[in-house]
C-alpha cells in the first residue's frame, strides 16, 4: 500500500491507481511506497532492468528518478494543474547486478512555475548508485 498525504486530490489518486504510475514504470516493476510533494520513496528489481553486461541500466536509474519527480511535481502542482519535465540529470556512482534499489525524492525547491527535486538511489546495502535531480515546470490544465 502507497502512503499518500491526505490533501491529495481524488483526481490524481485515481489516475495513480488506475496506471500504476505510468506503463513504463509499471513494466519496469516499480513500486510505489510512499509519495508526496516534499518527500517521496519507491523501490524497482534490478532483474529485467540490466543491460548487456549484467549492470542496472543507467536508463533504469533514470526511469526511477524521473517516476519519483514527476508523481512528486504532479502532487505540487495540485488540482487543475499538471507537471511537465523540462530537464534531468544523472550521475552514476555505483553499478548493481542483482536484488532491488530504492529511489528516496527529497524537493530542493517547490515553486508556483517550477519544482525541483533530487532523487538518491541506493541498494539493498544503502550504498549510494545514482544522484538524479530533476525540475518539472507547472501548468495549469486548459
Amino acid at each position: 500500500m502507497t502512503k499518500l498525504p491526505p490533501d491529495l486530490s481524488p483526481e490524481l489518486i485515481a489516475r495513480l491507481a488506475d496506471s500504476g504510475g505510468g506503463e513504463l514504470p509499471r513494466r519496469m516493476g516499480i513500486e510505489f511506497i510512499e509519495l508526496s510533494a516534499e518527500y517521496s520513496v519507491a523501490r524497482m528489481p534490478v532483474e529485467g532492468n540490466r543491460q548487456v553486461v549484467g549492470l542496472l541500466h543507467g536508463g533504469a536509474h533514470v526511469v526511477l528518478g524521473e517516476s519519483l519527480g514527476s508523481i512528486s511535481s504532479a502532487i505540487h502542482a495540485g488540482p487543475g494543474r499538471y507537471a511537465v519535465g523540462i530537464e534531468i540529470n544523472a550521475t552514476h556512482s555505483r553499478s548493481v547486478t542483482e536484488g532491488w534499489v530504492t529511489g528516496t525524492c527529497r524537493s530542493i525547491s517547490l515553486g508556483r512555475t517550477l519544482a525541483t527535486h533530487e532523487i538518491v538511489i541506493t541498494d539493498d546495502d544503502g550504498n549510494r548508485l545514482s544522484t538524479v535531480r530533476m525540475t518539472n515546470m507547472l501548468r495549469d490544465q486548459r
